[in-house]
């Protein structure tokens, strides 16, 4: 650069220096704050002037807001499935209400075309929407508005708070609990929550001993499941212990809670 010389800077369109709204897809297990971080970010957004809208479907309270278990709260507008997230936006703007944002609060229950109507939110009205939810179900099989959500998304964050199983490793499944015995067949959609999870007793009987059949007393078998509906809780498990179907309950229950997948009879050895 010469002295003297004038100092000129090319300046960018200003339609080049907007932000181009996204569809971001916040998830992980039960337990993990995603609704605490639902409503992080619409404090973030709310405190930096932007203007937006808050939905839930199913919360654990059981109203139209969005509760986390850290005692927060919010208002929140219900999501039917009839509920049209594009047809709401554009009546939004239409009637000179500023929108900038959406909050999808437990989004895992929305349905494919819900998901689809905020993609086109984020693509034609330019308005970012913030996806939370759980990605598979007590069955560990994706639910539908999730897997859309991961199949449409511009980006998806795992949550960094992680769940910790009874053992003291990662949990990383949903289990469902239905009067102490953990289930892995019904409806996908049994609304509970982990606050309500049984403690055993503190003081476990003697050892059980492995019956004929190589079972053991107070561990589920692979086929139990309740007959009639009763108290639902849910738990966060690790892979292992919720493919053992053995909830901090049955842990606790017995002192030898894992027993080996041997016989009952050792191999002689002559």
């Amino acid at each position: 650069m010469v002295i003297g010389e004038e100092l000129t800077v090319d300046v960018p369109d200003r339609a080049q220096c907007l932000l181009v709204a996204e569809l971001v897809f916040f998830t992980g297990p039960m337990d993990c704050g995603k609704s605490t971080l639902a409503l992080q970010v619409h404090h973030t957004q709310s405190t930096a002037g932007r203007a937006g809208q808050l939905f839930t479907k199913f919360d654990r309270s059981g109203d139209s807001v969005i509760s986390s278990r850290l005692g927060l709260s919010s208002p929140a507008a219900e999501v039917g499935d009839e509920l049209d997230f594009f047809g709401y936006a554009v009546t939004e703007l239409t009637a000179g209400r500023r929108l900038d944002y959406l909050i999808c609060d437990e989004a895992q229950f929305y349905t494919d075309l819900q998901v689809e109507q905020l993609a086109r939110v984020v693509d034609d009205l330019q308005l970012d929407v913030f996806a939370f939810g759980i990605l598979t179900d007590f069955r560990t099989r994706l639910f539908p508005g999730s897997g859309r959500l991961v199949e449409l998304a511009d980006r998806m964050e795992t949550l960094q708070v992680q769940p910790v199983c009874w053992c003291g490793q990662r949990a990383t499944h949903n289990a469902r609990v239905i009067d102490g015995v953990m289930v892995t067949e019904g409806s996908q959609l049994v609304v509970g929550d982990t606050d309500a999870v049984e403690q055993a007793p503190t003081e476990p009987a003697e050892d059980p001993l492995p019956e004929a059949d190589g079972t053991v007393p107070g561990m589920p078998s692979e086929t139990a499941q309740p007959t009639d509906p009763g108290t639902v809780t849910y738990e966060v498990l690790c892979r292992q212990h919720h493919r053992r179907r053995m909830t901090r309950a049955v842990a606790q229950a017995t002192l030898s809670p894992e027993p080996l997948p041997f016989g009952q009879d050792p191999p002689r050895i002559d």
